[in-house]
């Protein structure tokens, strides 16, 4: 038996406290590898460089949010431009980051565009409505059937380009904040189911296990409260149950939904987020995942015009904050993936804080938001 001060009692009771530490850590703290898989997510404001890109793998980032654009597609039957889209695909794919798309957008031969409401005289446009129908909508399938054919399972820039590891495609968001007015100048819930039906058939028809996603609809845009005909905007949560009423059959018609909640404070995302779930399980939805597809803060000086602005370290605590959240409430709320927007600071002029939301600055120089994003992420800066 071993007396109380022996080297081997010492050494057990050692070995024992650390394996109660090493237990407990692992029950309190939310690990990496117990969140879904690509979990974590960046919207770049530009297309990243090799370099770059290599960076922010190891950092953590699992997946690049990007737009496809139906402008691409210079006319009816024309091959579309995808020279961009092959660019940020092969350097995300050469660095082993997925891609998360969103298609958007229609040419001016397809669907008229028109002034956006309230940029001072129009000098913001948008299509005036979605494409859901007759010409415009077979047009818009095809023109996703092509994305899946080039991108997706044996898509022809895997063929074309051998050198490049294959990471086809296989989720397609549909659209991008269907319910404001900078992205459709006419939101319309119907229309936009309409759109979900005809895009959902359009991708299963090339690629039969893709997933599709609703765009990322912005939470509580301002101008849901305005009391104008048509409306200019509607709450997430408002657009999304009208979709469902107004749109039979559409259940089966896509795999989860995205959300963009932006708000002054992460202490608002849980009511953001709980709205939608709810509208969710009203219509037997409640399995459904939950993509958070944009999410951020500027690190610009704080000022009155601008509620997203909270300063370098305001911008830390903001996402530390809306992370430590969004992990913990992960299986409630079938959360699937976090899109930090955005990887780097963009053109002032792009949005009211585009200009501060980077996790990077001006030449690519880190702020301590990207240490922190890091951490959560589980990689290394």
């Amino acid at each position: 038996m071993l007396t109380h001060g022996s080297k081997e009692s010492r050494v057990s009771r050692a070995l024992l406290a650390f394996l109660a530490i090493a237990l407990a850590a692992a029950a309190l703290a939310p690990a990496a590898d117990a969140l879904p898989a690509k979990f974590w997510g960046v919207v770049p404001q530009s297309v990243p460089t090799p370099e770059q890109f290599a960076r922010i793998k190891r950092g953590g980032v699992d997946s690049v949010r990007i737009p496809i654009s139906w402008d691409s597609q210079p006319g009816p039957g024309a091959t579309p431009d995808w020279s961009g889209v092959d660019t940020v695909i092969g350097h995300a794919a050469e660095a082993g980051v997925d891609i998360l798309p969103y298609v958007y957008g229609a040419p001016s031969w397809a669907v008229p565009s028109a002034p956006v409401p309230g940029t001072h005289g129009g000098l913001s446009a948008a299509p005036r409505n979605l494409p859901a129908a007759g010409a415009a909508g077979r047009a818009w399938s095809s023109f996703l059937k092509l994305a899946v054919e080039r991108y997706g399972p044996s898509g022809t820039f895997w063929s074309t380009h051998p050198k490049v590891p294959q990471q086809p495609i296989r989720t397609w968001q549909v659209w991008n904040e269907e319910n404001f007015k900078y992205f459709v100048t006419r939101p319309n819930p119907a229309e936009y189911g309409k759109l979900v039906k005809i895009s959902s058939a359009a991708i299963k028809s090339v690629d039969p296990g893709a997933k599709v996603v609703l765009g990322g609809l912005f939470a509580r845009p301002n101008e849901a409260r305005f009391k104008v005909k048509p409306p200019q905007a509607y709450f997430a949560s408002d657009f999304l149950e009208k979709m469902y009423q107004r749109t039979p059959g559409i259940k089966s018609k896509f795999d989860g939904i995205a959300l963009h909640p932006y708000s002054k404070k992460f202490q608002y995302l849980a009511p953001d987020i709980e709205e939608v779930r709810a509208v969710l399980k009203a219509n037997g939805d409640a399995g459904k995942s939950l993509w958070i597809t944009e999410l951020g803060w500027s690190s610009e000086t704080p000022n009155t015009a601008d509620a997203f602005a909270k300063g370098v370290k305001g911008q830390v605590k903001q996402l530390k904050g809306g992370f430590s959240l969004l992990v913990r409430n992960q299986a409630k709320w079938h959360l699937r993936g976090v899109y930090w927007f955005s990887l780097e600071d963009g053109p002032p002029t792009a949005c009211n804080f585009c200009g501060g939301a980077g996790l990077f600055g001006p030449g690519f120089v880190q702020k301590p938001a990207w240490s922190a994003y890091v951490k959560f992420a589980g990689g290394q800066p």
